[in-house]
């Protein structure tokens, strides 16, 4: 793998974690979601998940299983949006570090190629499922509009600078429908 390979995800979305549908997973073959927290599922410092969250969770689930693994040290937030989905979950996995993503995947009993990690953040989520052999899933984040000039700020960063490694960033989504299914 190349060192720029290791910034590139396999799907760019162009829309939020919502944007995630059956389809998609089938197509890609995934039974497996490790999904980050922090600006993917929930902007930052939010404690609590939207209706429309619970919603596409309950669906995904129909199809594939959901871990959370979040940077975030707080317990207890991540706990509580973790029950919110009924998931499991790992705080603190300090992120591109593959120590506890293995946790996530050894307890989804998947091949690593099975399952994606989703984030909305290169130098975190993207590195550390690329460095796993996981599917990467770059989702545009949820973020609060009175905090987004300062949480973007980090991730325009990370995109600029992969963009000057060779990182292509352009959305890969394409239409899926249910007669992908076949």
């Amino acid at each position: 793998m190349l060192k720029v390979d290791i910034l590139q995800p396999d799907l760019i979305l162009g829309d939020t974690v919502l944007g995630i549908t059956p389809e998609i997973l089938h197509h890609y073959q995934l039974k497996g979601l490790v999904l980050d927290v922090d600006e993917t599922l929930v902007p930052l410092r939010v404690r609590e998940v939207s209706e429309e969250l619970i919603q596409w969770a309950t669906e995904i689930r129909q199809v594939a299983e959901i871990w959370l693994v979040s940077n975030n040290l707080s317990e207890n937030r991540i706990g509580k949006i973790a029950q919110s989905l009924n998931a499991p979950y790992i705080w603190g996995a300090r992120k591109p570090s593959r120590r506890k993503l293995r946790q996530a995947l050894e307890a989804l009993n998947l091949p690593a190629s099975q399952v994606a990690m989703v984030g909305d953040r290169l130098f975190t989520d993207a590195i550390a499922g690329n460095r796993l052999g996981m599917f990467t899933i770059l989702v545009e984040p949820m973020v609060d509009p009175a905090m987004a000039a300062r949480s973007y700020a980090i991730r325009n960063f990370e995109v600029w600078l992969s963009k000057k490694l060779g990182v292509s960033l352009t959305t890969t989504q394409q239409m899926f429908t249910k007669s992908d299914e076949t």
